[in-house]
């Protein structure tokens, strides 16, 4: 089992900059893929992007494509999604999530959210307009 734990979330004004991380410790973090979703008030859990283990391919949702970067660094056991341009709809909870397998597989199988083998307890990022 891995454990995840985030941080970096907070208020920041539209069009601004925050950096996510997620800590993993546990099993061998550079073995799996990560990702990170996201839940907004009243609505369902969201898939905004994915990265194989080796951090050489990624996925992003087309609603933050172009604005997010997801990044890992298997040294510090540690992954990382840079949001810019925010805006207030990319306000929610947002999740680190992991998945026991090696091998990197399509972007429709990471938009599940029944994929992810664990998941982190969230950080919340409001962005104010």
């Amino acid at each position: 089992q891995v454990q995840l734990v985030e941080s970096g979330g907070g208020l920041v004004q539209a069009g601004g900059s925050l950096r996510l991380s997620c800590a993993a410790s546990g099993r061998t973090f550079s073995n799996y893929a990560m990702g990170w979703f996201r839940q907004a008030p009243g609505k369902e859990r969201e898939f905004v992007s994915a990265v194989a283990w080796s951090g050489g391919a990624t996925y992003y949702a087309d609603s933050v494509k172009g604005r997010f970067t997801i990044s890992r660094d298997n040294a510090k056991n540690t992954v990382y999604l840079q949001m810019d341009s925010l805006k207030p709809e990319d306000t929610a909870v947002y999740y680190c999530v992991v998945d026991y397998t090696k091998t990197f597989y399509s972007s429709s199988y990471y938009s599940s959210a029944q994929t992810w083998d664990s998941w982190g307890q969230g950080t919340q990022v409001t962005v104010s307009s």
